[in-house]
């Protein structure tokens, strides 16, 4: 790759060039069936499975389906469509730190978010990798019938329990109560959470977890290692097994006693619950998270991808992807705990959990009930397993592609893969303190904190910054842009995207409620607490922060500001749209007229009539409707340099802002040619 030079629209044409270090290019998607996979496997996680069928069953069952698909085409779909456009557009993660704004601010906010986010998700692999371990034995060892639950009081059945459904045991090590042998082995073997008194007594290390986290991010780290190049290799086993086994889990499910009982619980219809503003919450609450809005994933993936990419087609297809997965997961879920409570004789409802007591307690308890447990049970957590380590790739790929961005030295393969290593050593060192005996209760202090408050006011001023300052009828023209063959549909949800990213979506960010902090029956201490709102916090600031830097540094408005750091980046050499060879001949004037591949190439811009190249020659726009895909370029009609300025390769050709034709991002209408290529 040549030395790129970038004429800026504020300066002169000579003083306007400024010479690009040499760097390897970005690297883009092998094939789009990649990044549909990866954006799935991303969206697609742990939260689809244990927390959305609690959340179906707390809020009404079926009802539930009504707000969770309004909040999904008000709420999810514009905020999905904004980050995967800001990304494709931009062909760079949101952490410029090079131009201070606040862009800037919410890029570096969501790098906070990304960190604090694989810190602790890891840990979630880790389990799981310790319950696929001890799964490979038969009996279960959470079951009644393992060796290890001789050693405890074995007490009577619970008046109306069958002794059949299996046994109950008293906890003789913390207190005196009815638990199942699943949940000792969870709080008991599994965490040690029995011998710490709370946050300020952590304890030792637990080894065994120790090294299950140690797998986890080792998986992580050879599985990134060269980049998408590898990671959109291993979607296509990570990001379709889960439907597989949820497949399995549903035929299997259908066969057993019971299960009607519990898909019944799932799906029972309670109409007065649609008037609980608790019930919208957890619906805006679920679709924020489960699409993964504000880590930076989404954008850095995007960013990969091919500059004429449909955004929309992509987004509705991985949104309600997503969400019907959600709900499909549900009959998996309740269709087995409907069994265990027909066996226990108990209702539905006294057994059902959420979060982690879903995935490691009371759904393993009913996967030991089966015939064959083990190989179910296999199933089961090798499918946690996959969920959890395509959101990670997210995460990790968020914070890479923005150090890698800041920083294109690294992009050679031996400094990235140092890169790697530090991060991924970094992540495991620090989550050690996790899986000590005490480490569930700060998962859940980071877990409530790091995505509580901070992530919405990242996804508010995203969205703010799009509506009022940059513009949000200027920000659909750039996405018309992005798609050259825009179909009529594409057109007129743009006008729907347009009304909810001006209205609506602001309004439910700012209505949103966080999940309150708690675990069990532990009581946060006030320091605690403390903490966790500082970690909010810390998020919240970088926009303002930022913001400050940018306003002292710059001249003009906050708005001015904003668009100008996103206009004046220079666009990543492997990102920029590549103008093919042509004739030479004049591009059509722009009335109407339809630009032939022999004839012109150009952007589709209806409202631009011509563009001056840095060389001082006219380039006449057309509003070809039938410009082929790759022509996504602004076209200078330069000669070969005949205008008196030799074009050497690399150069990018920036229309002047005193014909009347406004500079965009980076990328947008920058012309990148090819070494020898005639213009």
């Amino acid at each position: 790759m040549g030395l790129g030079c970038w004429h800026s629209p504020a300066a002169g044409c000579a003083e306007g060039y400024r010479i690009l270090a040499p760097s390897l290019p970005r690297e883009t998607w092998a094939s789009k069936y990649e990044f549909l996979l990866s954006c799935l496997g991303y969206c697609v996680g742990l939260g689809n499975i244990w927390r959305f069928p609690y959340l179906c069953y707390r809020n009404g069952g079926g009802i539930f389906l009504i707000p969770y698909f309004i909040m999904l085409f008000i709420m999810g779909l514009p905020l999905f469509l904004m980050e995967l456009s800001l990304g494709q557009a931009r062909g760079l993660q949101g952490a410029d730190l090079s131009s201070p704004s606040p862009r800037a601010g919410v890029g570096v906010a969501m790098l906070i978010v990304a960190s604090l986010v694989s810190l602790y998700y890891n840990v979630i692999i880790a389990w799981a990798f310790y319950y696929l371990g001890s799964s490979f034995q038969s009996p279960l060892p959470w079951s009644c019938r393992a060796p290890r639950n001789a050693d405890l009081s074995q007490v009577g059945v619970p008046r109306g329990w069958q002794s059949c459904g299996g046994c109950v045991l008293q906890n003789t090590s913390r207190t005196t109560g009815w638990v199942s042998a699943s949940e000792v082995f969870w709080n008991e073997q599994v965490l040690g959470v029995t011998h710490s008194s709370g946050l300020g007594d952590p304890g030792p290390v637990q080894w065994p977890l120790a090294l299950c986290l140690l797998a986890a991010w080792t998986l992580v780290f050879l599985c990134m290692l060269k980049g998408i190049r590898s990671s959109g290799k291993v979607v296509y086993f990570t990001a379709t097994f889960p439907y597989l086994v949820i497949l399995i889990l549903i035929i299997r499910g259908a066969t057993l006693e019971g299960s009607l009982s519990g898909i019944r619980f799932y799906l029972s219809s309670d109409w007065s619950r649609l008037r609980s503003a608790q019930v919208w919450s957890d619906a805006a609450s679920q679709i924020f998270y489960s699409l993964g809005i504000g880590f930076g994933g989404l954008l850095s993936m995007a960013s990969y991808n091919r500059f004429d990419n449909n955004v929309i087609r992509d987004t509705l297809v991985i949104a309600i992807g997503n969400c019907c997965t959600s709900f499909f997961a549900g009959f998996a879920i309740f269709s087995v705990l409907g069994h265990m409570a027909w066996k226990k004789n108990v209702p539905v409802g006294s057994i059902v959990a959420s979060g982690p007591g879903l995935a490691f307690v009371a759904y393993p308890e009913a996967l030991s009930l089966l015939p064959g447990s083990p190989f179910w049970s296999i199933l089961f957590f090798l499918m946690l397993l996959t969920l959890g380590v395509d959101t990670l790739f997210g995460n990790i790929e968020g914070i890479t592609t923005a150090i890698l961005d800041e920083f294109p030295a690294l992009r050679d393969w031996r400094r990235k893969t140092v890169l790697l290593g530090v991060l991924c050593t970094s992540f495991y060192l620090l989550g050690l303190l996790l899986v000590t005996q005490g480490g569930i209760f700060w998962f859940t202090l980071i877990d409530t904190y790091s995505t509580g408050f901070g992530l919405i006011i990242v996804a508010l001023f995203m969205c703010l910054g799009i509506a009022f300052c940059y513009g949000v009828d200027q920000f659909c023209r750039d996405i018309m842009d992005m798609i050259c063959w825009c179909p009529p549909w594409c057109s007129h949800m743009l006008g729907y995207f347009k009304v909810c990213w001006a209205f609506f979506t602001p309004c439910l960010l700012l209505v949103s409620t966080d999940v309150p902090l708690r675990y069990g029956t532990y009581k946060y201490p006030s320091w605690g607490t403390s903490l966790g709102v500082c970690m909010g916090l810390l998020t919240c600031l970088q926009i303002p922060l930022w913001a400050t830097v940018a306003l002292c540094r710059e001249s003009g408005t906050l708005s001015d500001v904003s668009v100008g750091a996103a206009e004046s980046k220079p666009p990543s050499p492997g990102q920029v749209p590549v103008c093919p060879s042509w004739a030479g001949t004049r591009v059509v004037q722009a009335s109407g007229a339809r630009a032939t591949p022999g004839q012109a190439w150009s952007l589709r811009w209806p409202r631009v009539q011509e563009c001056v190249c840095c060389c001082g020659n006219k380039a006449p726009f057309s509003r070809a409707g039938d410009v082929p895909r790759s022509a996504a370029a602004c076209v200078c009609v330069c000669g070969g340099g005949s205008a008196g300025h030799p074009h050497a390769a690399g150069h990018h050709h920036q229309p002047g802002p005193s014909r009347g034709c406004r500079a965009v991002r980076a990328g947008m209408d920058l012309c990148h040619h090819r070494p020898g290529n005639p213009r």
